[in-house]
């Protein structure tokens, strides 16, 4: 069999694949990619807060040939930054996999770009900073503690982590404090996670410059000009990944399970 064969033939195993972020872009795309690469019985748990947008995502992955051969799909309408919201999505997660599994698969997609439109001496208010740490920093913590403690090591069961990183984790980019210290932060707690937690399987996962609405935010909004016309320029000359060939990518990482756990991988590396 040639290795084209092989990683088509391959699977994630009858899972419960949590994903946040769920409703569109990359989330999206992630949830139809893994749906293909788990066994029946497996249960998908999509995240996000807007509702509408998830349902329609769940319809469209029952109808897919994975929900007609037995994937169950879950759809979770909360705020993981609230701690409710947290609560909802571990809940629904530990009743929809009663039946068994034998791995656990949690993607941390969910996040937010921040105001990119001032430089960093524009940051002056605490609520403001705190507000935007607490999301896309304390919450992929919690949510992944809570995960965690929710399916503990037992004989036969295989955890995965992923943190959806970015470049941004290792490069400043001017007007783009925010979003940098976060990504930054998000990859160092999973790089201690691995580190403390020998038997989970974690990758920070950097997905490359993507075509979705956070894209047009920063051709739009971005005040350093320099990194605005960058971001202008890949999109008009066509350089921007589509989501679902970064999640090809992603895909290809967890099947072949190669990679050291806690990595910082980028999509042009795979």
């Amino acid at each position: 069999m040639s290795a084209a064969e092989s990683q088509e033939s391959a699977h994630l195993g009858r899972a419960l694949c949590i994903i946040t972020g769920a409703s569109r872009g990359f989330g999206r795309a992630a949830g139809l990619a893994v749906s293909r690469r788990l066994r029946p019985g497996s249960v998908l748990v999509l995240v996000a807060r807007s509702g509408d947008d998830l349902r329609a995502v769940q319809a469209e992955l029952a109808a897919s040939e994975a929900g007609r051969a037995g994937l169950r799909v879950e759809s979770v309408v909360a705020d993981v930054g609230r701690t409710e919201g947290l609560e909802s999505v571990v809940s629904a997660s530990k009743e929809a996999s009663a039946g068994g599994i034998d791995h656990l698969i949690l993607i941390n997609n969910a996040a937010s770009l921040g105001d990119v439109s001032r430089f960093t001496t524009g940051f002056t208010s605490l609520s403001e900073v705190d507000s935007y740490l607490s999301l896309n920093v304390g919450s992929p913590l919690c949510l992944t503690a809570r995960v965690l403690q929710a399916f503990p090591w037992r004989e036969g069961l295989k955890r995965t982590v992923v943190n959806i990183s970015s470049l941004c984790a290792l490069q400043p980019f001017r007007s783009w404090v925010l979003y940098c210290t976060g990504k930054a932060a998000r990859d160092m707690t999973f790089r201690v996670l691995a580190e403390e937690e020998q038997d989970v399987r974690v990758l920070n996962y950097s997905p490359g410059p993507l075509d979705t609405a956070m894209q047009v935010e920063a051709r739009s909004h971005t005040a350093d000009p320099d990194i605005r016309k960058s971001f202008s320029n890949m999109f008009s000359e066509g350089q921007l990944l589509s989501c679902e060939a970064s999640c090809s990518k992603l895909l290809k990482l967890l099947l072949e399970d190669k990679y050291t756990s806690g990595d910082h991988i980028d999509v042009y590396d795979v």
